[in-house]
């Protein structure tokens, strides 16, 4: 079976276009180094790199965009690897290892991008995770598609629920302090928590 694109393919700018986005992302960047996220808000990005606020605002549209961006560009290598990197978590492997492998990834992304992934969840709206379907549940429910996984799975909804395991929300639920004080402790646990929910959801195949 030929597997789809599972991540969008990037959108053709206008070379001044790409220009402020870079600046714009490089600026929020370096003001996170220096004051963390809380400093981090439109208008004090819009001052800071010098551009209009309209600029800003059409861009990111919120300040939770600011950290959507920064994330979507902080994640493009890890696209990559998904999409044509080495199995398992590239093409060639069998679904059950590649969402494992996937897994495993996404933690370490979601680690390493910690105050940023925290920062993107816009509390203000219906849906504080955006109201778009993320890139790891599209590549998850794929993946759950080459499974046999019985007549009764609802993979649709097992994608969003196994994609609640790897993405911000799940940080909401971890305290700022303990993910600065104990980052490797809590990575190794999710990463075990996932090889476990993913052997459950997965069981025949696993014990197969």
């Amino acid at each position: 079976m030929t597997e789809p694109l599972t991540w969008r393919a990037p959108q053709v700018e206008r070379s001044d276009a790409a220009r402020n986005r870079q600046h714009l992302l490089a600026t929020a960047r370096e003001m996170l180094a220096e004051a963390g996220p809380d400093r981090l808000t439109m208008d004090a990005l819009a001052e800071r790199s010098g551009l209009g606020k309209g600029t800003v605002f059409r861009r990111f549209g919120t300040r939770a965009g600011i950290f959507w961006a920064l994330l979507d560009d902080a994640e493009r290598g890890f696209q990559e690897e998904v999409l044509g990197g080495p199995a398992p978590l590239g093409p060639g492997a069998p679904p059950y290892e590649r969402l494992v492998a996937f897994g495993e990834a996404r933690v370490r992304v979601l680690m390493d991008n910690r105050e940023i992934a925290r920062a993107a969840l816009d509390g203000r709206q219906a849906n504080p995770a955006g109201t778009q379907t993320s890139l790891s549940q599209t590549h998850i429910r794929m993946l759950l598609g080459l499974l046999d996984l019985g007549p009764t799975a609802e993979p649709n909804l097992l994608a969003i629920q196994l994609t609640a395991a790897l993405d911000g929300p799940v940080l909401l639920y971890l305290s700022a302090a303990d993910l600065d004080r104990a980052t490797t402790a809590i990575a190794e646990s999710l990463t075990r928590g996932w090889r476990d929910l993913v052997r459950r959801v997965c069981r025949p195949l696993a014990d197969g």
